[in-house]
């Protein structure tokens, strides 16, 4: 058995390995045992006994996989309670405040249906460490016990959204600023379906909803976050000021002006770093991105008077530098963005709340504010290698990266990395004039070819 759990949990097709029924009871059973045997944890919770929350997004595969984790973790003298269909962010807000050992969130984000997953958060409401992952690893690696047979039973049900709604419409105190608006909100035919209508309406929007009819296939098909195409063309026809379009989890979001054109997760940081450093909000004066984010966003908060720290490509590890740095906002240009006074996971409905809420304080349209952002040109340009070396220890080719590095003087970017999954050396160039970069990426890569390269 290889490792299971992932970047993001463990993934894969529903009904097939690591997601089959052995295997997914044999993993429920692993995580109670793990828990079980953190005494600490064990004594801050109920006195020993271990308790999961589990939510999940509409796929047809989500309720017979709760079940068969169910039964695992009950084999074991634990138990899981299911809050049902919920976005990934409300079980680790509602894990920590409903006094549950850990939560579990069954859920493949913006895959296509077929696909499914396993998440864990902590007693805390964070992602699980790599120690606890490795400590699960460990017991599932262990052919000494296996998991009783038998059949498994109905999941306890609680209804917990009241609570996290009341916990998100916090977030957004001044909603009559905007005069009940016009949105569309696309919720990708996934977790959102059970909150966003209704929250849009109690906050007193007029909310026309898409992607809200689920049908246990459709999740994330031709709609949500990761096809926003349908959402552009409602906003455009209905003239409404702005989109908002979720992934099937609800942890990121993505919006559309009222010409349709796409707001994403670099843009979002801006203008809420802005307006909460002018609101005494954004601790340390500075934000955290990952190393894909966008020059222009860089120079633009450097405009501003805020830094910007990056990090590797992966929400953990925007978390983790925010949570080492103290500050209060992080996330992706994919629109999975972290207000660490909320939550200290990305949350889609509570991106789209602080983004109102910079518009009801300002007075300005999405539009407007997104015009701050002034997306630089990028090349990307792949070289296939036979060895991954430090190029800086090959003289010819870091004399060319230190020349490429001195044009762009502050104004544009170069990121070279070798890929995690494929021979290959990606040179990334970002800059003012797409054919200066795109010359000066071909230059690096004959570079490469000529002295690092045997074959291309």
């Amino acid at each position: 058995m290889g490792r299971l759990f992932g970047t993001d949990g463990v993934r894969g097709k529903a009904g097939q390995y690591p997601l089959d029924i052995p295997t997914v009871r044999r993993v429920g059973a692993a995580l109670a045992r793990a828990l079980a045997l953190d005494s600490v944890r064990a004594r801050a919770h109920d006195h020993g006994a271990v308790r999961f929350l589990a939510g999940r997004d509409t796929r047809e595969s989500g309720a017979w996989i709760e079940r068969e984790l169910a039964f695992g973790i009950n084999s074991q003298g634990a138990a899981l309670t299911s809050a049902g269909i919920i976005p990934t962010p409300a079980i680790a807000y509602l894990t920590p405040r409903m006094g549950f050992t850990a939560g579990v969130v069954i859920s493949a984000s913006h895959n296509p249906f077929e696909d499914n997953g396993i998440k864990v958060f902590s007693g805390e409401g964070e992602k699980f460490t790599e120690a606890l992952e490795d400590h699960v690893e460990s017991i599932l690696a262990d052919p000494s016990w296996r998991v009783p047979a038998g059949d498994a039973t109905p999941v306890e049900q609680v209804a917990y959204r009241s609570e996290y709604l009341s916990h998100l419409r916090a977030i957004m105190p001044n909603a009559e600023a905007l005069g009940g608006m016009r949105v569309v909100i696309d919720c990708a035919n996934g977790a959102t379906t059970t909150m966003a209508p209704r929250l849009f309406q109690e906050l007193g929007f007029e909310a026309r909803c898409i992607g809200c009819e689920p049908d246990g296939r459709n999740i994330n098909l031709r709609c949500g976050s990761t096809a926003p195409q349908q959402l552009a063309k409602a906003v455009v026809d209905g003239g409404y000021p702005l989109g908002i379009a979720y992934d099937g989890d609800g942890d990121r979001a993505i919006f559309v002006d009222e010409q349709g054109k796409v707001v994403d997760g670099d843009a979002v940081m801006l203008m809420c770093a802005t307006h909460m450093k002018r609101e005494g909000r954004l601790r340390g004066d500075a934000i955290v991105a990952t190393v894909m984010s966008n020059i222009g966003l860089e120079i633009a908060l450097r405009d501003a008077g805020i830094d910007i720290v990056r990090c590797p490509v992966g929400d953990k590890y925007v978390r983790e530098e925010m949570v080492r740095r103290d500050l209060s906002l992080g996330g992706e240009q994919s629109g999975h963005v972290i207000f660490s006074e909320y939550l200290f996971t990305g949350d889609g409905l509570a991106t789209s709340l602080n983004v109102l809420r910079t518009m009801g304080a300002t007075g300005r349209t999405l539009a407007d504010l997104a015009s701050e952002l002034t997306t630089y040109p990028q090349v990307l340009v792949n070289v296939r290698v036979e060895r991954k070396v430090d190029l800086t220890t090959v003289p010819e080719i870091a004399a060319v990266m230190s020349t490429v590095e001195s044009r762009l003087a502050g104004h544009g970017r170069l990121l070279i990395r070798y890929s995690g999954t494929e021979p290959l050396l990606r040179i990334m160039i970002e800059g003012s004039d797409q054919d200066d970069i795109a010359r000066w990426a071909q230059e690096i890569a004959e570079a490469v070819k000529q002295h690092l390269v045997a074959t291309v």
